[in-house]
Formats: structure tokens, C-alpha cells, sequence
């Protein structure tokens, strides 16, 4: 029989361990789960889910986007590639953006939360000046910028409240004064209908809900005690249902939800075929470029319903990685917010996550016909610049604040260039100093001594 270095047989080594470590290492199920469990829990996890998940969804995105668009654009009289080059443009402005926002220090994005705020309510305001906002789809929120170009100020609201409320939150925190009820309300809430205001007087009443649901969110991660917020809830329910309640258009969508067949008056066009276009994707879909409702049948392809479009031709498979993708990207910022010991990223990772995961939420939601179609494009992944920049540069922010962990911080500094070698005095490059990998693996001894494991 074989011994080790030990100099105890192989039975005697398996039964001096305890019954747990040896059910682990026997069973194959086990051992991949405790791998998986191991790097599902090490420090750089959320920041390369951050990272990876927004650059997988806004390059899928730019796929879909000229698949979808080709269509609409020739009928349009346009290239078929118009709408796609104008997204691509938007996304390369935004990469400049996560990248900036990603390398800011915190007390930069603090510094910055104010001018946001206010350039956000002066666009907001210049939208209801005559000559200057323009209607698009029968909403009031948008201004020319010359040609074929135009910008939603409300997609920048969502940005500023985040930042803004964050710096508010933080600074009355460290004073000890968020445990009485009027310094949580004021003005974090009058503000927040400020900007709920100016964005219903232009009708978009998906990005007032999207922008109410950051301020419960907001809220919640203050404290909030439950009456307060149920408070609070009721009169953003009232209010909502009374808005919605005096709009036909409004109440004809809240009346399309789960509809699978239009009405005789052709009302529910766009929730049916929404519907037909993900029934005909199957399992894999019909492959890029083969969908037939983006034939003019599905109004808005590229923009509210580009998820229906994916689920045409990439299948249930396709939106299934989607799903996943603003998933993982969701319980990245829960667990920056929840690891971090800075209040101001605390409320600012929970903020730009409630955003960004409501958002997909109510866009699919409307697509599946499980919720009203509100108008709000899918984050990162459908058409349009102005939903686009701001965004990414909140995907910055959670970069940013996923490497400012103390852990992760450590992980960074033990990094090494990946295809660097030492250099010596003078910065001179020495030929035989090893390669040094990019590893965060300890290094093993040269050599054990015998009778050692």
C-alpha cells in the first residue's frame, strides 16, 4: 500500500477528515457549487458584473437596434443603417461618460450632484416654451438640437435626483437628523415633485413613474418608517390614478394589459403584435434580420418594443440572456449598496439600481402585456441617446463605487500588469525579470520541505 509525505495510508488520510470535507470533495455537485459559491463571493464580483453586464447589453443592444431599425428607416426615406449609426454615436459619447464617471472620486460626484440638478430643471423648463419644446407621440418633452437631433431633459431628471437626494440623504445622515420624519421629507420630496411636475405638464407619465419609484427607493434606504412610506404612497397612487383615470389614452392602455386580440376600434395593435412577435420566436428564434413584424406591422421595433423584436429572432433563448443580463446587473448594485460604508454610495448605488431595474422591469412587463405600455425604453438596450448618456454615466457611478470597496480595493492593488516585467534603475526594462500574470492566486513556495503538506 502507498504511503504520502504524511506517512499515513490513503484510507487513514480519508478518515481522519471531518465527514462535511470529505461529502464535498467526493461529490462532483458539491465541488461546483462550492467553486461557484467561492467566486460568486470574492471582492472584484459585482465590479466585473457591472462592467461586463452593461458592455454585454449596450453591444446586444446596437445589434438589435440595427436589426430593428432597418425597416422603419427605409420607409423613412433613410439609409437603412440611420438609426444605428445615430445609436452607435450615442454609445461611443457614452462610453466617454462611464469611463469619466467610473475614474471620478466621490467627492466629485457629490460636487457635481447640484449643477446636474439644476441644468436637469432648467432643460425640464425650456421643454414648455413655445418654439424651443417640440411634441413627439403626443408628448411635450423633448427639444431640437438641429436636424434629426433632439434631447429629452427628462431622462436627465433621473440622474439629477439620484445624485442630488444621495448628497441630501448622506449630509443629514452624518448630522443624525434623518430619525425625525420632516428633515426625510424636506425637500427631498418637494423637489422630487418639482421634477415630477415639469415632466407631467409634457404628458410622459412612464418617466414620472420611474422617477417616483427612485424616490421610494430613496426612502426606503434612508429608513423610512412604514407609515411615512405608506403615506407617501397613497398620495402618488391617488395622484396617478386620478391622471390616469382623466386620459382616454391612458385608460386605453391600462385596458390592453394581457390582451391577445385587438379590439374592433384597432385599439391594442401595438401590445397584439408585440405579443405575436415573441410567440413566433420559439426557442431560438428566426435568426437576425428575419423578424416579420418589424415590417411595419410592430410600431416602435427599435425603441419601446425591442425586446418583442429579440424574442422574434433571437428566441426565448435571447431573452432569456437579456433577462439574465439586467439580473446580474441588478444584484451588483444591491451589493455594492449593501457592502459599502459611505452613506452617499449607500443611496446612490440603491438609487441608480431602483432606476435602472424598474425601468426594465416596466418595459418588459409592457411587452409580455403583464403591465400598461408606458413608453420608456429598455436601459442601455433600445434606441435613443438621451436615455442612452445618462445611463451609462450612472453605469460609471456603480463602477466607480464597486472599486472604492475596501476589499476590492486590495484585490486592485494586488494585481499586476498583465505582460509587464520590473524594470530597473533608470526605468530600464531587465530581460530576465519573469513575466508576472494577472492573477489573484497565491503564488506556491519554490520548494516544500519533506513531511510538510
Amino acid at each position: 500500500m502507498s504511503s504520502s509525505r504524511t506517512g499515513r495510508p490513503p484510507a487513514q488520510r480519508s478518515a481522519g477528515r471531518p465527514a462535511a470535507a470529505r461529502t464535498v470533495r467526493d461529490n462532483p455537485v458539491a465541488r461546483l457549487y462550492t467553486r461557484a459559491h467561492r467566486a460568486w463571493d470574492r471582492p472584484l464580483t459585482a465590479y466585473y458584473l457591472i462592467l461586463g453586464g452593461s458592455l454585454l447589453i449596450t453591444v446586444l443592444g446596437l445589434v438589435m437596434v440595427y436589426s430593428a431599425s432597418q425597416i422603419t428607416a427605409l420607409q423613412m426615406s433613410l439609409p437603412g443603417s440611420f438609426f444605428f449609426r445615430k445609436q452607435f454615436t450615442a454609445a461611443a459619447i457614452g462610453g466617454v461618460l462611464l469611463l469619466a464617471a467610473s475614474r471620478m472620486p466621490v467627492k466629485l460626484h457629490r460636487a457635481l450632484a447640484y449643477p446636474i440638478l439644476a441644468g436637469a430643471v432648467f432643460m425640464m423648463a425650456l421643454v414648455q416654451v413655445p418654439g424651443i419644446g417640440m411634441a413627439v407621440n403626443g408628448n411635450q418633452n423633448w427639444i431640437s438640437l438641429g436636424g434629426s437631433f433632439q434631447i429629452q431633459p427628462s431622462e436627465f431628471g433621473k440622474l439629477a435626483l439620484v445624485l442630488w437626494a444621495a448628497d441630501l440623504l448622506a449630509r443629514k445622515q452624518d448630522k443624525k437628523l434623518l430619525s425625525q420624519w420632516k428633515h426625510m421629507l424636506v425637500p427631498l420630496v418637494p423637489v422630487a415633485f418639482l421634477l415630477l411636475g415639469l415632466i407631467m405638464l409634457g404628458g410622459d407619465m412612464g418617466t414620472a413613474i420611474i422617477l417616483t419609484a427612485i424616490l421610494f427607493g430613496l426612502l426606503w434606504l434612508a429608513g423610512a418608517p412604514t407609515r411615512l412610506f405608506v403615506g407617501v404612497l397613497a398620495i402618488a397612487a391617488a395622484i396617478g390614478a386620478i391622471l390616469i383615470k382623466t386620459s382616454p389614452n391612458r385608460m386605453g392602455r391600462l385596458a390592453c394589459i394581457g390582451a391577445t386580440e385587438m379590439k374592433p376600434n384597432g385599439d391594442c395593435w401595438q401590445a397584439v403584435h408585440g405579443i405575436y412577435a415573441l410567440a413566433s420566436g420559439g426557442l431560438f428564434g428566426s435568426g437576425l434580420g428575419a423578424s416579420v413584424e418589424k415590417w411595419g406591422q410592430l410600431p416602435e421595433a427599435h425603441t419601446d418594443f425591442i425586446f418583442a423584436v429579440t424574442g422574434e429572432e433571437l428566441g426565448l433563448a435571447g431573452t432569456l440572456s437579456v433577462l439574465a443580463l439586467f439580473a446580474a446587473l441588478g444584484y451588483a448594485g444591491i451589493r455594492v449598496a449593501g457592502r459599502t460604508e459611505d452613506p452617499f454610495v449607500r443611496y446612490a448605488a440603491g438609487g441608480v439600481t431602483t432606476w435602472i431595474t424598474t425601468q426594465a422591469v416596466i418595459n418588459i412587463g409592457a411587452v409580455l402585456g403583464l403591465l400598461p405600455i408606458a413608453g420608456v425604453p429598455l436601459p442601455l438596450f433600445s434606441y435613443g441617446g438621451s436615455a442612452l448618456l445618462p445611463t451609462m454615466f450612472a453605469i460609471g457611478l456603480l463602477i466607480a463605487f464597486a472599486r472604492d470597496e475596501p476589499a476590492a480595493r486590495a484585490a486592485l492593488a494586488m494585481r499586476q500588469p498583465r505582460f509587464g516585467r520590473k524594470r530597473g534603475a533608470g526605468g530600464s526594462v531587465s530581460p530576465r525579470s519573469p513575466r508576472r500574470w494577472n492573477t489573484m492566486r497565491r503564488r506556491a513556495p519554490a520548494a516544500r520541505p519533506s513531511g510538510e503538506r
